[in-house]
């Protein structure tokens, strides 16, 4: 029997009832605004499915095929809406399966609230079965953790990851909660965390740095922007383009940046990093003023850091003071929101063109597209290239859809060739390179964005990994496109052995299972396409399908992905063929 009454509080109206802490576990997400949630049942969380099962009209619960799956959606859904995602898990093995896409989210800054069961409070520390200590384990992959162990404590907690999650610099928290504090009734109400004592999210930006900042870069002869996620975490996208064009400076992404600024955008001159674009890769280290909004200066876009843009001046614009001088040494640091930086920053700009300064970014990229681009996307050879069935996708998205892609060769090349229009429209496993990331990542998203094309375009190595989250899509009904990109290889990995270990291709060659046959077994269209002519067709057909789709393209089995900076190499060193 549930007892009713109110409690003012400041300006709030707290609603309190005596309920279970189960059931204070879903009102706690329903006063968080969580619609859908994605997880995987067991013993230990099984009080809250019980309580779910008579919140199911409120709150959408997607089963997952693996608890890997589960937080990989939560990922996807995150990315995509800008909202928390939020998952759920049993003990032991179903919590240690999350761990995977906890890390990833933690090095790619994603949104979770991970929510997970365990043993009761007498027997932790006991080895109960399967009791593993997840806090302990996930300590180092996340923003906050917490184990609950009175059911009282849960708004409070939930309140507080939350607000964690989603402030500052995003990243996953989870939250342990004994399944006797399940069980236990309380008097619950909630109120939203909007502030943490000696827990300052965001640095408050400083007027004298931007100052200094827009002086460097009014002076500069030949200014770089090299922009990350910041931009979109921050949704300054608006502003962003504001000082690109006003500055009129070259801005190159990263490829978790990239959909900030459309590709199309005149200013925009591509991709930095290992396999980014030969100019901006080139001309970092030519430039006199680089500088880096929302990024972290990570290995693979800077090469090796003792030859890395030695001769600019470098300005940091960065939420995060940790990121600041870790790398690359900043002459000038400005901490904060990237939105509000970049709102103080635009009035203090002169406006500019750098015509010479282009037309350098300009002749490197004929260079480029002479070598490589041609190569990619109009091949004069047999085989299918990766690139043309980017540039069919291009060709029926019109570059609004969202590209889900997985790791290896065919994230490179869907990073660099696909046409993005909008942003947040690139969800990829940037820091941590989780293959196996995609096809339920790509789910989340479709889930948050009914309305947008979302293509999960995967490697047949890392389809591998999460194949069985078919099932997902099959009972949820996600009308999600996939493309499997099939060259019989862990193409990445067998690249290096090409090029650094003399092709011996140990354990990367793939004897792989009839796809379509297994997508059809799921009820879902398939096809398989083996020869150019039958592309076009086959790329239409799909993305004009209503329901889910898949298509296989068996593509060259030995083609590599250039430019590229080898290990140990510098920027500017950076290889065409």
């Amino acid at each position: 029997m549930k007892e009713h009454f109110t409690l003012e509080n400041k300006e709030d109206v707290v609603t309190t009832e005596k309920i279970s802490g189960s059931e204070a576990v879903l009102k706690s997400l329903l006063a968080e605004g969580v619609k859908t949630l994605y997880g995987y049942p067991g013993g230990a969380i099984m009080p809250v499915y019980d309580q779910l099962h008579q919140y199911q009209d409120k709150v959408h619960h997607v089963l997952a095929r693996h608890e890997q799956g589960a937080v990989h959606a939560a990922q996807g859904y995150a990315r995509i809406s800008g909202k928390v995602g939020v998952v759920i898990a049993t003990s032991g093995p179903g919590a240690t399966n999350l761990i995977t896409g906890i890390a990833d989210a933690q090095i790619d800054s994603t949104p979770l609230v991970c929510i997970t069961g365990q043993v009761n409070s007498q027997l932790l520390g006991s080895d109960a079965f399967q009791e593993t200590d997840i806090v302990g384990i996930s300590t180092p992959v996340t923003k906050w953790n917490h184990q609950i162990t009175k059911a009282s404590d849960i708004p409070k907690v939930l309140a507080k990851a939350f607000y964690i999650a989603k402030s500052g610099r995003p990243g996953p928290v989870l939250i342990d909660i004994t399944k006797d504090a399940q069980f236990e009734e309380f008097d619950f109400s909630y109120q939203k965390c909007v502030g943490i004592r000696s827990y300052k999210p965001v640095p408050m930006v400083e007027e004298k740095k931007v100052q200094e900042a827009a002086a460097l870069i009014n002076s500069a002869k030949k200014p770089l922007i090299v922009w990350g996620q910041g931009v979109i975490l921050s949704e300054a996208e608006s502003i962003f383009k504001g000082i690109v064009e006003k500055s009129g400076i070259p801005a190159a992404w990263t490829i978790l940046g990239v959909s900030a600024l459309p590709t199309s955008h005149p200013l925009n001159v591509g991709m930095v990093g290992m396999h980014g674009n030969y100019a901006p890769n080139v001309l970092t280290n030519e430039c006199d003023v680089l500088i880096a909004i929302g990024m972290r200066f990570d290995d693979r876009v800077t090469g090796n850091l003792n030859f890395y843009a030695k001769q600019a001046k470098i300005i940091h614009f960065e939420i995060d003071p940790a990121e600041v001088d870790k790398n690359v040494k900043a002459d000038i640091a400005v901490l904060g929101d990237a939105k509000e930086s970049l709102t103080q920053l635009l009035p203090y700009l002169n406006e500019k063109e750098h015509t010479e300064w282009h037309q350098r970014f300009k002749d490197l990229y004929k260079i480029e597209y002479e070598k490589v681009i041609k190569n990619d996307l109009h091949p004069t050879k047999e085989g299918l290239t990766m690139g043309e069935v980017l540039k069919e996708i291009n060709k029926r998205s019109k570059g609004n859809a969202a590209i889900v892609s997985d790791v290896g060769q065919h994230q490179m090349i869907a990073c660099r060739y696909a046409d993005f229009n909008l942003t947040k429209s690139n969800i990829t496993s940037g820091g941590l390179g989780t293959m196996g990331f995609a096809l339920p990542a790509a789910i989340g998203a479709k889930m948050a964005a009914p309305d947008r094309d979302v293509v999960a375009v995967i490697g047949d190595g890392g389809y591998q990994m999460t194949i069985q989250e078919l099932g997902t899509v099959f009972q949820q009904r996600i009308p999600l496109k996939i493309v499997v990109l099939n060259n019989q290889f862990l193409g990445m990995v067998r690249q290096w052995q090409q090029l650094f270990f003399d092709k011996r291709y140990a354990s990367t060659e793939m004897t792989n299972p009839d796809f379509v046959a297994i997508a059809k077994g799921y009820q879902i269209d398939a096809q398989k396409v083996t020869d150019r002519e039958k592309l076009s067709d086959a790329v239409r057909e799909m993305m004009t399908s209503e329901g889910a789709y898949f298509l296989e393209v068996c593509v060259e089995k030995e083609d590599n992905v250039f430019p590229m900076i080898t290990a140990g190499a510098s920027v500017s060193d950076i290889r065409l063929e």
